[in-house]
């Protein structure tokens, strides 16, 4: 099923991928196609898609979560910025360190897709920052906090293919760069592309909080539905990396 998963991804990342390699003369450019070939990576594509489903649920029911939007985005900022750190201070051996540990938490991320999915559909009541997952009618600081870390965490789900990508392809340019230290950022934003462009369609379209208008019975089947996607999400991706 990974193997499956790796040839789409691959596919549509291609087009990026070729597009980066012509950049490299450019460090701010390629840092950024490359980390949209990211976002494209079988590791990272579930992920995205499953923060579509969420802030995009929230969107178009109550209002444009930019603050959730962006707070997810600085949790991948963070996270690609600390790897990038890292790399620079330790050398390669880092690199082999953390493949010992970035399969495991690959795989966490399935299961806690699927918990999420569940409650969304309100089988299950969890308080605190997984507050972010349901709509309300205030907005609240652990969103924020919560989104953050949904960032960072779907960051660190590496596959061979963002190992790559990250370590082996952009590392060498933020290393020989003298504003090196800015590219992972760059990369980081590249790969939560999906998710602001998304979003930003649903506020330019006069989307944001369309089905508050039409009433609660609608939004609670938008809701519902979004929670069945995240646990078909979780499903598939439990089943494509505790395979491997």
């Amino acid at each position: 099923m990974y193997y499956l998963f790796s040839k789409i991804s691959s596919f549509m990342s291609e087009p990026f991928f070729n597009m980066a390699n012509s950049l490299e003369s450019w460090p701010l450019a390629f840092a950024f196609i490359l980390g949209i070939v990211g976002a494209l990576a079988p590791c990272q594509l579930t992920g995205n898609i499953s923060a579509v489903t969420l802030y995009g649920n929230s969107s178009i029911q109550k209002k444009i979560v930019w603050k959730d939007v962006f707070s997810f985005t600085l949790g991948k900022i963070a996270a690609f910025s600390l790897l990038g750190l890292l790399a620079w201070l330790l050398g390669k051996g880092i690199e082999q360190n953390l493949t010992l540990y970035f399969p495991w938490i690959r795989k966490l991320m399935g299961p806690l897709l699927i918990i999420v999915g569940i409650y969304m559909l309100g089988f299950i009541n969890i308080t605190g920052t997984i507050n972010l997952f349901k709509s309300s009618k205030e907005y609240k600081h652990g969103n924020i906090l919560g989104s953050f870390m949904l960032g960072f965490s779907f960051s660190l789900a590496f596959c061979p293919t963002m190992f790559i990508l990250f370590f082996v392809t952009l590392m060498p340019v933020v290393l020989s760069s003298s504003y090196g230290f800015i590219l992972p950022s760059l990369f980081a934003v590249g790969t939560a592309l999906p998710v602001l462009f998304i979003i930003s369609l649903i506020w330019y379209f006069g989307a944001s909080g369309i089905l508050m208008k039409k009433g609660r019975k609608i939004g609670t089947i938008i809701q519902r539905l979004a929670g069945i996607i995240m646990i078909l999400l979780g499903i598939f991706d439990t089943l494509t990396y505790w395979s491997l």
